[in-house]
């Protein structure tokens, strides 16, 4: 049996950098950032991206769907700390899967890539039911930034 790998690509002109401060109560005994808070910094990311297209959890939900997260992958290469101020890079992966793929790189005050990561959330309508195919909502979004003709 073959395996065959999805392959997605970032999509292109769909990316959102967004500035934040790492502050005290982000940080564990030794000063650096906590490694769980990084998951935060996507969360921030994506609420940025959603800010600026039009794609908020809010939004969202308002019509009738919620997308919970069900994979978040996080790659830490350089340590923040207390005060930085770092850049959340935030980009939507096109995909046709009914489900919502954002990539993220977290750079420093140096340019420096501290962190990178993933984040895939799917679609459940009003009852919790799984959608297997994508939100018309979903479906006209895509449309309107130019992933779909």
């Amino acid at each position: 049996m073959i395996k065959r790998k999805e392959q997605f690509k970032e999509a292109e002109n769909l990316t959102v950098s967004h500035e934040i401060r790492i502050r005290f109560n982000e940080t564990d005994p030794l000063g650096i950032v906590w490694h769980g808070n990084y998951i935060t910094y996507f969360e921030d990311g994506r609420e940025a991206f959603g800010r600026e297209h039009g794609l908020t959890y809010l939004d969202i939900a308002k019509t009738g769907y919620t997308t919970p997260i069900v994979k978040s992958t996080c790659e830490h290469k350089l340590s923040l700390r207390y005060g930085d101020v770092v850049t959340i890079e935030t980009t939507v992966v096109d995909t046709p899967a009914a489900k919502m793929i954002y990539r993220f790189k977290i750079i420093d005050d140096k340019g420096e890539v501290a962190c990178t990561g993933e984040t895939t959330q799917v679609f459940l309508d009003k009852e919790g039911n799984l959608m297997l195919t994508n939100p018309p909502f979903y479906e006209e979004w895509k449309r309107k930034v130019g992933l779909l003709k």
